[in-house]
């Protein structure tokens, strides 16, 4: 078979530079042929929207008038780039074989030579005269080479499959991609015994991570690396044609096949989705194995199948939570002893829950007699390939772990009867799952390996018996005396701050907004008498100071004294964005606690967007912009103070608009004023509901709640109804659960507002925001992007995220929260906003 029966290959050869709508001029890359990593040297080379470089080498013709195609060249998807990889991709082309840049047709990377070492600009390919292709860096040292040399190499071609092979005089393949394969897998690739697939660090980190999925004798395996490997998910298969055959996995339209050389009673193929375009499946770095396919309609990548099912939910993936982390429900902890307060592990990162935890003290095997095991029930493990055999029971499974300086933690699984179970034996602790028995049909508790600080006191039975009970008795006549210490000192404190409250010269505070008497700001309202809104903690209503209209907010529930408030005040006013609504002044006198903003002439988003005054639908336009407004009035609170603010109550009241539809963020910053919280890990629950994210369920909170609410808040704008709507079916009452619907049957269309005919015209561009607006709704608060991203996306400097899980979860039917909607700033009696913290 000829060259070109095989391949129907072009070349992109730096001596025939090629001008856009022709095709290439080369059938196939012949020996002796050298490739330099640059612009000038490449002239097909494609910068797209999100900085990613592609310089091809050689490009299969398309099939068709417009769509994927498969090239390999030089890679790089970070900006500026200065990270070049040597790969296969799959690229968006037209019928003239040139590479186009459609608007989300970013190129998918299905093999790479040098991962684990990018190249940098004026690097070279080169297949030399001997056969082998070699890939050396800018400065000459040796990167990658096929190995290849002194074969009978004719030249190199890219097939039809995506395979980049070389052949020799006979047609016959030397080296193969396909014998070496990365991440990822194409329709008609097969892997071989012994053959792995290693995921990326990240989407953009092509560092090697710890986890693999390879084809053993029996079947399909994945494992996270460790000594030994521990294994997460396998699938065996059934027998080859031929007994002598390798084991061997192929993916072809339509299945995962896999053939063994013995018979077992499992299934052999996984069912996949018909392919309806080009696909790939790829193992990425959190563990899953999906199946990508190209969207004509959408033009871009979207995730079609996940291979890799887990039981019971995701928390059974080994990196979900970082080493040691504890899964529960997709939120990530770190192991403590029940009813203590006692610390062994710590986070990696106190913002990045995901990322695991670290053992305070480390475990050393010099000091085996301060060696003790931290219990923990209903936890489980992922790992069930190695057990501890002579083990049979908890006592035994614990005592043999302490035992052996290796062992990091055992797991004890039992059914009825917790004297007879399996020890799990665990030499390095990944993710562990909490679990429930009724769920899983089984009981399970973790014990895992601490070191003590120092040697607890041996003691005999009676002599502890004695040390509790009078550890219990000093222990509680200290506690009294402490009570009563307390007490004093706080009646005494108050006495002084009492004192201090009425004596304290509010001008001494430097870079505060304008103090206002009580009795100006009364005036200035006519005594009150124009109220615009009110809320939980006080009514704000419409005032002139001079000739500059104000909305002026009386707190009535405030329980903090003047210095509190003036300090509260001196931080807000010192936070000014042109997409947050500003502080004026204020006033604290005796009682009277006021706020005094800015007036916002056209009231709250909420008056335009739900049609309670019979007005005209905004212009798609107009939604996009004030979109984007709230985006960046929140990136700058998130991610631009100088200590992160969490709003914590984003919704279309709390987002005022002024006379030209520009959008401003109110009533950011005050939880303070209102009830102060030091705590990282929040216990008050807080917001409105609606808009309320899944973790309030846990008070794991970060800024990531306003994403989540930010997400709600523009649906609302995107379909022009309420998050909750009880005048609807009872089946659409909530906005996220019938976004979830439309999203599972592909039917995105019905969530666009139909009273504006323009959005229906321009469909395409309400469902990208649409998307994005899922992305924010995202259940793992890690998977959210930040508003810094989000406000990149919208300015189309960035695309959205193709890996969304579309399970969407309502947090507001499981929480109690009790309030009324306000009608311009001020927030509902449930509503408490957050200060800097």
């Amino acid at each position: 078979m000829a060259p070109s029966d095989l391949f129907l290959l072009l070349l992109l050869a730096t001596a025939a530079p090629l001008t856009t709508g022709q095709g290439f001029d080369y059938p196939t890359a012949n020996l002796s042929t050298l490739w330099t990593n640059s612009n000038a040297a490449l002239s097909h080379s494609v910068t797209y929207s999100d900085g990613t470089v592609l310089r091809a080498i050689v490009l299969r013709s398309p099939k068709t008038f417009y769509g994927p195609s498969f090239a390999a060249g030089f890679f790089c998807a970070s900006s500026p780039c200065n990270a070049f990889l040597f790969a296969v991709f799959i690229v968006y082309t037209n019928s003239g074989a040139r590479i186009t840049n459609p608007t989300n047709g970013i190129p998918q990377v299905v093999w790479s030579a040098n991962r684990v070492r990018p190249v940098k600009e004026n690097a070279t390919l080169e297949l030399g005269v001997d056969g082998n292709l070699v890939l050396r860096d800018a400065d000459s040292s040796l990167v990658w080479s096929s190995g290849s040399k002194g074969r009978s190499v004719a030249g190199m071609a890219i097939t039809e499959l995506g395979n980049l092979v070389l052949f020799d005089q006979k047609n016959a393949t030397v080296w193969q991609s396909f014998d070496h394969p990365t991440d990822a897998l194409v329709p008609g690739q097969s892997m071989l015994e012994g053959m792995r697939l290693t995921a990326n660090t990240s989407a953009t980190n092509w560092t090697q991570n710890q986890l693999y999925m390879t084809v053993l004798p029996n079947g399909l395996y994945a494992y996270v690396e460790s000594t030994p490997p521990q294994l997460y998910f396998s699938l065996s298969g059934n027998k080859n044609k031929t007994a002598n055959d390798p084991t061997k996995v192929t993916f072809t339209n339509g299945s995962l096949s896999i053939f063994v050389q013995s018979t077992l009673p499992y299934p052999s193929t996984i069912t996949l989705p018909a392919a309806k375009s080009t696909q790939y499946m790829r193992f990425e770095s959190d563990g899953h194995l999906r199946l990508y396919e190209w969207s004509d309609a959408e033009s871009k990548w979207a995730v079609v199948y996940n291979v890799i099912k887990m039981f019971p939910d995701d928390c059974a993936f080994p990196t979900v939570c970082g080493e040691y982390g504890i899964c529960t429900g997709g939120q990530c902890i770190c192991p403590s002893q029940s009813n203590s307060s006692l610390r062994y592990f710590t986070p990696v990162d106190e913002r990045k829950a995901n990322l695991g935890c670290g053992p305070l003290t480390p475990i050393s095997c010099q000091e085996m007699q301060y060696h003790d095991l931290l219990t923990l029930t209903d936890v489980s493990y992922f790992d069930a390939s190695h057990t501890f055999v002579n083990a049979r029971n908890r006592d035994d499974c614990k005592q043999a772990c302490l035992k052996n300086c290796s062992c990091r933690a055992v797991i004890f699984r039992y059914g009825n009867n917790d004297s007879d179970g399996d020890c799990l034996w665990i030499t390095k602790v990944f993710s562990l799952q909490s679990i429930q028995p009724e769920i899983v049909h089984y009981n399970s508790s973790a014990y895992l390996k601490v070191q003590l600080s120092h040697s607890p006191p041996a003691s005999t039975p009676t002599a502890n018996k004695n040390k509790i009970i009078l550890g219990a008795t000093l222990a509680g006549i200290g506690t009294i005396l402490l009570v009563i210490i307390a007490a004093t000192l706080y009646v005494r404190r108050r006495r002084k701050y009492q004192e201090i409250d009425e004596e304290f010269d509010f001008d001494q505070l430097s870079g505060m907004p304008t103090r206002f008497s009580y009795e100006k700001l009364r005036e200035c309202t006519e005594d009150f008498s124009k109220k615009l809104g009110e809320g939980g903690f006080g009514s704000v209503f419409e005032g002139k100071l001079d000739e500059e209209r104000v909305a002026v907010k009386r707190l009535e529930s405030a329980r903090q004294g003047k210095k509190e408030f003036l300090a509260e005040v001196e931080t807000i006013g010192s936070i000014e964005h042109i997409n947050l609504v500003r502080l004026v002044g204020f006033c604290a006198e005796k009682s009277h606690r006021l706020l005094v903003y800015e007036y916002m002439p056209r009231g709250s988003l909420d008056r335009w967007i739900y049609y309670r005054h019979n007005n005209a639908p905004l212009d798609w336009g107009t939604r996009c912009r004030i979109i984007l407004d709230i985006a960046k009035g929140l990136c700058y609170l998130h991610e631009e103070c100088r200590r992160k603010i969490a709003h914590l109550d984003i919704k279309p009241q709390n987002i005022l608009l002024d006379e030209n539809f520009n959008a401003k963020l109110a009533d950011f910053g005050l939880s303070k004023l209102i009830d102060r919280d030091q705590s990282k890990v929040m216990t008050v629950m807080r917001g409105t509901p609606g808009y309320l994210a899944p973790e309030w369920l846990t008070s794991q909170i970060t800024e990531k709640v306003d994403i989540y609410s930010f997400g709600v808040v523009m649906m609302e704008v995107i379909s022009g109804r309420k998050s909750i709507d009880n005048s609807q079916p009872e089946e659409s009452v909530q906005l996220i659960n019938l976004l979830r619907e439309k999203a599972q049957t592909n039917k995105l269309i019905d969530m666009i507002d139909k009273q504006s005919d323009e959005m229906v015209s321009r469909q395409e561009e309400v469902i990208q925001m649409i998307k994005l607006a899922m992305w924010c709704l995202q259940n793992d608060s890690n998977r959210r992007p930040t508003m810094s991203t989000v406000a990149k996306v919208l300015e189309g400097a960035m695309t959205v995220e193709t890996c969304i899980d579309y399970s969407f979860f309502n947090a507001d039917p499981v929480l109690s929260v009790q309030g009324s909607q306000s009608t311009y700033s001020a927030p509902p009696p449930a509503s408490v906003l957050s200060g800097p913290r």
